[in-house]
């Protein structure tokens, strides 16, 4: 492992990188790509991780390394620790081939690379104030730097996985896939697991089309940030990842702005040659995403059948043409063609500072070039996202789930029976089933 960093690599772990943890091994070799798993009382769902990456291809693993990021924080209950430990000396047993048991023996005989970090013991915790999923990704894929195998050709690749998923067969075929075609970001695609019980099965699939709808909305109206967001499913290069500062530190959302920010300096590709499944279950571990809206649909605080009003990515789509479109306008030129398309789209940029922030950008920049790139950058994901909420809030509120659907289809040119109800499962699967073939088109 006596390999010199390059320079970049140097100055970002100099500059954000971690010196209290590190990675736990057996082998000696390096890697050119890494997943990494943070895990948190997951002394159940390791193993089942495990054996399904071990239902992979054998060749498929020589080059790949997996970190798993056992974390908490000092205040975390004492289940928690307790459970943490129970993985931790689990993996490191797994780690230099000590026969556990049947399954560490299959992950021995696939030649599996297996790593853990250890930021769940006394003196390792991660820090009260920014502990969370973010941190501990970012604790894992920051030591995973040193471990690349800077000599080779090959791209070098930081891939993000959770805990509590399941992967298909040919998921470390993708993985290679990725490297050999020398993809600097992107996603591969997602299935949530179904449970048995019909109302945990609903609030899934409501889940997921919640999700998804979203993204056709955005791939409707032609937006750059128009891709899935799941922690579980995310990967870039090396050189990727330095430039946009690493992981952040974020408790939730952490994969949100991640890939928002990967978005900004490259094409995000889409991997749908394998599947990552991830967990319905409800959870306690982040403020919001997966596990907070089942629990949310369980509680019944919200109206889960129903979704952002059509319009509003309608609007979106025509604010796009104006505003991406090669021509360069004036702030007033821009409201007055906001105002045009809808009022509500111009109280919204008013209300973001757009005449401040676009005179600003036009002093500054004088490239045509340059200039595209700003107007992604200020109207980004993240701002997208602020105006879909606004015309929600303001003008257009949420409708009907499948209303919603059929309006949307309709809009993408995608034929469907209109003639559904909200009351059965297996009709809201058949949309799910839809959303998920149109946004693979």
């Amino acid at each position: 492992m006596n390999q010199e960093l390059p320079a970049e690599v140097k100055n970002y772990l100099r500059k954000f990188g971690f010196t209290k943890w590190s990675i736990e091994t057996s082998t000696n070799k390096l890697f050119n790509t890494i997943v990494v798993i943070p895990a948190i009382e997951e002394s159940k769902n390791i193993p089942k991780l495990l054996a399904s990456l071990s239902e992979n291809n054998s060749d498929s693993f020589a080059e790949i390394l997996f970190v798993i990021v056992i974390n908490n924080l000092e205040s975390s209950s004492v289940d928690v620790k307790t459970d943490n430990q129970k993985l931790l000396s689990y993996l490191r047993k797994v780690i230099v081939f000590n026969d556990v048991d049947e399954l560490a023996k299959k992950v021995v005989s696939k030649k599996m690379n297996l790593a853990v970090v250890d930021a769940c013991s006394s003196g390792a915790e991660m820090p009260e104030k920014d502990g969370g999923v973010g941190y501990a990704r970012k604790i894992g894929m920051d030591l995973a730097l040193s471990f690349f195998d800077y000599n080779s050709t090959k791209s070098k690749i930081l891939v993000c996985l959770d805990s509590d998923c399941l992967v298909s067969k040919n998921y470390t075929l993708a993985l290679n896939e990725i490297n050999e075609k020398k993809y600097p970001a992107g996603y591969i695609e997602y299935e949530h697991l179904l449970p048995e019980d019909n109302k945990e099965k609903t609030a899934i699939i409501i889940y997921e089309i919640f999700l998804r709808y979203y993204v056709l909305g955005l791939k409707y109206a032609s937006s750059p940030f128009a891709f899935d967001t799941i922690g579980s499913t995310m990967f870039c290069d090396v050189d990727s990842y330095i430039k946009i500062g690493g992981m952040n530190k974020k408790k939730a959302a952490e994969d949100f702005y991640f890939m928002e920010k990967l978005a900004k300096i490259n094409n995000m590709r889409k991997v749908s040659t394998a599947k990552v499944f991830p967990s319905p279950r409800r959870s306690w571990r982040v403020p919001f995403g997966t596990g907070q809206r089942i629990n949310r649909f369980f509680d019944g605080t919200h109206d889960e059948y129903s979704l952002y009003n059509p319009v509003s990515f309608e609007i979106l789509r025509r604010w796009h043409e104006v505003f991406f479109d090669d021509q360069i306008l004036s702030v007033n030129e821009y409201l007055t063609s906001a105002e045009k398309i809808d009022s509500a789209l111009k109280v919204f940029l008013t209300g973001q500072s757009f005449a401040e922030a676009w005179e600003k950008i036009l002093n500054e920049t004088t490239k045509k070039e340059q200039l595209q790139k700003q107007k992604h950058f200020w109207f980004d994901g993240f701002r997208t996202l602020k105006l879909i909420h606004y015309l929600r809030d303001s003008k257009y509120p949420a409708i009907n789930i499948f209303d919603a659907l059929n309006q949307i289809f309709a809009m993408c040119a995608f034929k469907v029976d209109n003639e559904k109800s909200a009351a059965e499962w297996q009709i809201q699967f058949e949309y799910l089933k839809m959303l998920r073939t149109i946004n693979n088109s």
